[in-house]
């Protein structure tokens, strides 16, 4: 059994690689793209947001995208290995 659940792991883990997570940040004008172990994979900035006189602001969007692209592809992946492991609370590496 004990092989089975590392083969799926495996699986699962492979699957997170190539899924697409999305999340945006000033109402759609910057979006970030990850996969769904979290690795940055785009982004996309809307040209009209665009403002040398404001560059402060286009950072913090992109940050605020980025941040939560990453929390949702994290929380994808747990609720996916915890739906796989039947809640076990296996620690990270064990498996």
């Amino acid at each position: 059994q004990v092989a089975r659940l590392q083969q799926d792991v495996a699986r699962l883990q492979e699957e997170l690689r190539v899924e697409r997570v999305e999340a945006t940040a000033g109402g759609g004008v910057v979006r970030a793209v990850a996969n769904g172990q979290g690795d940055l994979q785009e982004i996309v900035i809307d040209p009209a947001v665009v403002d040398p006189a404001d560059v402060g602001m286009l950072q913090d969007l992109i940050i605020a995208a980025v941040n939560e692209v990453q929390r949702l592809a994290k929380q994808k992946a747990e609720d996916r290995m915890r739906a796989l492991t039947g809640g076990l609370g296996l620690p990270p590496g064990l498996i």
